[in-house]
């Protein structure tokens, strides 16, 4: 938790006057019950009714302004808490916007998505509690110490007993549940992992017909996060049941006590009802630090989960001095190997290829041969393990990552749609792009013929993920928006699979035209799809099995006149 406090520097100022106004009102808290005493002592014994109203006056007016220093310190208390809760939040989303796809991995989406929301509500719960609460304990535990101790030694002696039973059980409470509040931020997570899973994979199990079975598998994960919520439940359920305990029997040996030394004469009733007064604020001091010590775990917790997304370094670091390339579009892979994490066998493995700037190149292999694999280095999504890439002479760790975006442009094979209009969607790839640009572009996409039908046209909301869209809709919008930006390289990543053969060669036809003059890599399944480009690269279990053309590769490459030979009928091949 303290590594994280270090982010509220910047609201020093505004703490400040939190905690100046809860010490305030905590002052005024102290004066109201020796005012007390000497209305009873002075004002009712005495009968002295002028005496009881002046009293009463002054009571009244502390008390207003006592209301009013705690709205003030709860504003400023609140205002710290909801602006540090936001600045954790983006913190946390900037930083996992620069994750490379390892620490993505590392960590998994459902998890990241917890800390940045559950485990900074709890953060932000124990800094309103602290700036309130805490500042608050102590000025009441200790003043009111001082002044019943001023009033009547003796009966605050009944304080020995109850306030080092109180620390005890404080911190009991406290060592037993921060393991509890550490697992329940983890089965947590495992909620929210299958929650999320089912919600987008529901077409698959159902299906699979695997409905009742993902019950089951939601039900086993919300009864162990419920238990451990329980066991933590019933330890505080025991908290103030015990302090207003320890509390009531404090307060009757007050009373006691009290009496004994007013029938000796030794004390007045007004002194012993100020000490019970002393004595209920300082058990009160004692419940908000038991309130502290509900939540402080948790919030601990989740503050250590929040401090190790912060504080994780990505494995994909800029460079010192970002070189500029020429922006030719020339790619170069020079003895490329590269291990997934702990991988004992390379995804990749001396991997070298040259692609001319304005050349059309294909990659096939089967599934699992390593072609996205491929892709995701030269985006560097993860780093070599070995070897380089170079784009333009330039090995890409000498590119800062945003030049490096400008350079290539990913259709992936999982179209990404966004909430919003079909306009929006395509122009994430060009901000400030045109109307005529954006229909330009459908038009190359084969989805002008679809979109164009549409009530609102390039106007017509889509929902989220694109669920309203057929997969040949979602992947035409996704190549509109690839091919929208001006790069000097783009990559269709098995961009063309959900489309039939008569769109897809529409499709590539019209990149032929469009992209004549940038690097084109087409990464794909069906040799139909890349057999007439330039140059093909054939991968095998993560390495090169052949480049060439076609024809070249028909007559070099066993593996891919095998593949040919499972797709293509003989006429097709000739």
């Amino acid at each position: 938790m303290m590594k994280l406090f270090k982010y509220l520097k910047k609201y020093s100022f505004l703490i400040t006057f939190a905690i100046i106004f809860v010490i305030f009102q905590g002052l005024l808290n102290l004066y109201l019950p020796d005012l007390m005493a000497d209305i009873v002592n002075q004002g009712v014994v005495r009968g002295n009714i002028d005496y009881i109203l002046n009293i009463g006056g002054k009571m009244l007016l502390i008390t207003l302004l006592n209301i009013t220093s705690a709205v003030i310190s709860t504003y400023f208390a609140a205002k710290v808490a909801m602006l540090f809760g936001k600045d954790l939040r983006s913190m946390v989303f900037k930083k996992v916007m620069n994750f490379s796809l390892h620490e993505v991995d590392k960590f998994g989406t459902s998890t990241l998505i917890t800390r940045n929301t559950n485990d900074i509500t709890q953060i932000q719960t124990v800094v309103f509690l602290m700036l309130r609460l805490v500042s608050l304990a102590p000025v009441m535990a200790i003043g009111g110490t001082i002044m019943a101790v001023s009033k009547s030694a003796k009966l605050s002696m009944v304080l020995l007993v109850s306030i080092p039973v109180m620390f005890v059980a404080v911190y009991f409470i406290a060592k037993y549940t921060m393991p509890l509040f550490r697992s329940m931020q983890k089965k947590l997570d495992k909620l929210n992992r299958i929650l999320r899973e089912n919600l987008t994979g529901v077409r698959v199990i159902r299906a699979f017909a695997k409905t009742n079975y993902e019950k089951q598998r939601f039900e086993i994960a919300n009864e162990d996060l419920t238990q451990t919520t329980l066991k933590v439940n019933r330890v505080f359920a025991l908290v103030f049941p015990f302090i207003m305990l320890v509390m009531n029997f404090t307060i009757v040996f007050l009373i006691w006590i009290g009496a004994v030394q007013v029938d000796k004469g030794t004390l007045q009733v007004g002194d012993i009802m100020a000490v019970m007064q002393y004595v209920i604020q300082i058990m009160f001091s004692f419940i908000m630090i038991s309130m502290i010590f509900i939540f402080l775990p948790r919030a601990s917790a989740s503050a250590e989960r929040v401090y190790e997304v912060l504080s994780s370094e990505t494995s994909i670091n800029e460079p010192e001095n970002p070189v500029i390339p020429e922006r030719k579009g020339e790619i170069e892979f020079k003895d490329v190997t590269f291990y997934y994490e702990k991988a004992k066998e390379p995804a990749l493995q001396n991997i070298s290829f040259k692609v001319h700037p304005g050349e059309f190149v294909g990659i096939i292999g089967s599934s699992g041969s390593g072609k996205s694999t491929l892709i995701n280095l030269l985006l560097r999504f993860y780093d070599v393990s070995k070897g380089e890439i170079l784009i333009d002479g330039v090995n890409i760790k000498d590119l800062s990552q945003k030049e490096l975006r400008n350079m290539v442009s990913l259709v992936p094979s999982r179209p990404v749609i966004f909430s919003g209009t079909i306009e929006d969607n395509v122009r994430i790839g060009k901000e400030n792009a045109t109307e005529e640009e954006i229909i330009e572009a459908l038009k190359v996409a084969q989805a002008w013929d679809f979109v164009s039908k549409l009530p609102n046209g390039i106007k017509t909301e889509v929902s989220q993920g694109g669920t309203n869209l057929s997969g040949g809709q979602k992947q035409r919008l996704a190549i509109a928006r690839g091919i929208i930006g001006e790069k000097k390289i783009y990559i269709f990543d098995d961009s063309f699979s959900a489309l039939d053969f008569k769109t897809d060669s529409k499709v590539r036809m019209a990149l032929r035209e469009r992209l004549k003059d940038s690097t084109v890599i087409i990464i794909s399944l069906r040799v139909a799809t890349i057999m007439n480009l330039d140059k093909i690269i054939v991968l095998d279990n993560g390495k090169i099995a052949g480049i060439g053309t076609h024809k070249e590769l028909m007559q070099t490459s066993h593996v891919y006149s095998e593949i040919v030979t499972t797709q293509l009928s003989e006429e097709e091949i000739a």
